[in-house]
């Protein structure tokens, strides 16, 4: 795989987290570059991992690996959207919801978007690839999209209201449908 087609992946990859990003940057408070940088960081380095964690699994694993990812994916983002949702239609969100900002929802969501990244790694066990690079392309490329994701999503947020929470909750749950249906039908 040459240099053009391992940035087409990492772009490729990257599109569910500069869904996220958007999603999740929708129902931020003034939201500041540093915030959006806060979310390219847990994208971008959980899109690097993946592939080097698939990587290494690919060498004994990738039947096991492979045969459930999809499904990890679809129930943490299906969680994740749902309670979004719940929680802006019951009017409860302001007490009852976890900042999109902490530490918890965002390495939920990272992981979520980059199972698919863990399966770009098996290949690359596949494809005698040289890993280091590969992730790190991976993981740069990431981290810019999903940063200016989250400023798109800012914008998006001012414009939409309160309704921002329940239309990232559903773009969740159809992204984690996507990746369900992709896996089960078209792999």
């Amino acid at each position: 795989m040459g240099l053009i087609e391992l940035i087409l992946v990492a772009i490729g990859l990257s599109m569910d987290a500069f869904a996220v990003s958007v999603c999740n940057a929708m129902t931020v408070n003034n939201l500041r570059f540093r915030d959006a940088a806060k979310f390219g960081l847990f994208f971008g380095f959980f899109q690097a991992l993946m592939p080097l964690i698939g990587w290494a699994a690919g060498k004994t694993f990738s039947a096991y690996v492979t045969a459930f990812d999809h499904w990890v994916a679809f129930v943490l983002l299906a969680f994740i959207g749902g309670k979004m949702i719940y929680d802006a239609a019951c009017g409860c969100e302001d007490e009852a919801s976890e900042n999109p900002l902490s530490f918890k929802v965002l390495l939920v969501l990272a992981i979520a978007t980059s199972i698919d990244a863990l399966a770009v790694g098996i290949t690359f066990a596949f494809m005698q690839m040289s890993i280091l690079p590969s992730v790190l392309l991976i993981g740069a490329i990431t981290f810019a999209i999903s940063t200016v994701g989250a400023l798109i999503g800012k914008k998006a947020g001012d414009a939409l209201g309160n309704k921002a929470e329940i239309a990232g909750g559903i773009i969740l749950i159809l992204i984690g449908a996507k990746i369900l249906i992709e896996h089960l039908f078209f792999s």
